[in-house]
C-alpha cells in the first residue's frame, strides 16, 4: 500500500481566522485578542502577530470557533445599493451592508468590492477557499456605467488595446497607496448612447478592483456618475431588487463548483 500524502495545514494570522470564521472583523479580533479573550488550544493569546492551523482549536470566551475546512458553503447574492460600505464594521458610523444583510451573514466574506457610491451584484460566501478562489480570478464583470462627458476614439482606442498609467490618481481614493495601473483591454463594451454632458455604456473586464474603472475614465476626463455591476462570472441579479439578496440557484452553484474545479485542477 502506497504512504498517503501529508495534508499540509494552511499557516493563518489569527486576527485573519477569526475574521473568516465568526462575527469579528480584524480590527474587532485585534480588540478582543489585546483583551485576553481569545485562547488557542486552551491558552490565553493576546500577542496580535500570533498563527494559528486549522487544527488548532480557537475560542472566544470559551466558546470555540466552529471551523471545517471542506464544509459545504453557501453563496449569498446581494444587490447592493449606493451609500453602503463592504466592511464588517465602520469607525465612522456610516451605513454598513450588514446593517442590511442583517446579523446572521456578519461572518460572510464579500467576494470583491464595490466602493460606496457603485451598486448592484456583490458575493458573499462563508467559504474562505470559495472567496479567494473567485477573488483571484479572471471571471468577467460586467457593469453598467453613467460618465460626464462624450466617449471618442481615443477612450473607445484605451478600451480595445488597454493603457498603461504612471500617474492613475484620477479617480482613485485620496489615500490611496496605488499610483501607476496597467489596464488590461476591455473584455467588451457597449456604447448605449452619447452626448455633450454624459454617456452612458456596458462594459465588462476581467478585475475591477481599486477603482480601476473611475480611474480609467478619469484619466480622460470623465468623470462617473453612476457605476452598477450587473454581473460577476455569470452570476447576475436575475430582477433582484436593490437592497435585497438571493442565495445561488442550482445552476450557478453547479456552474461555480465546475469552475472551481477546473481552477484547482489548472
Amino acid at each position: 500500500m502506497k504512504n498517503q500524502p501529508e495534508t499540509k495545514e494552511d499557516n493563518t494570522r489569527l486576527n485573519k481566522f477569526i475574521s473568516h470564521n465568526s462575527k469579528y472583523s480584524r480590527r474587532e479580533a485585534d480588540a478582543i485578542i489585546a483583551e485576553g479573550r481569545v485562547k488557542v488550544n486552551k491558552k490565553t493569546i493576546t500577542d496580535l502577530s500570533t498563527k494559528v492551523l486549522d487544527s488548532d482549536i480557537v475560542a472566544i470566551d470559551n466558546k470555540p470557533i466552529k471551523f471545517e475546512k471542506n464544509k459545504m458553503y453557501t453563496v449569498l447574492v446581494y444587490n447592493k445599493p449606493k451609500g453602503e460600505l463592504v466592511t464588517k464594521n465602520d469607525p465612522q458610523g456610516r451605513r454598513i451592508i450588514f446593517d442590511t444583510l442583517g446579523a446572521k451573514y456578519k461572518h460572510f466574506l464579500p467576494i470583491g468590492r464595490l466602493d460606496y457610491a457603485s451598486e448592484g451584484v456583490l458575493l458573499l460566501t462563508d467559504s474562505v477557499d470559495v472567496a479567494n478562489g473567485l477573488m483571484h480570478s479572471d471571471l468577467q464583470r460586467v457593469y453598467k456605467i453613467k460618465v460626464s462627458g462624450p466617449i471618442n476614439k481615443q477612450v473607445e482606442d484605451a478600451m480595445l488595446h488597454g493603457l498603461e498609467l504612471e500617474d492613475a490618481t484620477k479617480g482613485a481614493w485620496k489615500d490611496s497607496k496605488v499610483k501607476s495601473m496597467s489596464f488590461a483591454p476591455f473584455l467588451g463594451y457597449k456604447i448605449d448612447s452619447v452626448k455633450d454632458t454624459f454617456s452612458k455604456l456596458k462594459v465588462a473586464i476581467t478585475e475591477g478592483k481599486n477603482r480601476e474603472l473611475r480611474r480609467f475614465f478619469a484619466h480622460f476626463g470623465l468623470d462617473v456618475m453612476d457605476l452598477k455591476r450587473v454581473e460577476y462570472g455569470g452570476i447576475s441579479l436575475n430582477n433582484l431588487p436593490t437592497g435585497k439578496s438571493r442565495y445561488l440557484t442550482r445552476e450557478e452553484y453547479k456552474n461555480l463548483k465546475d469552475y472551481l474545479h477546473t481552477k484547482d485542477n489548472d
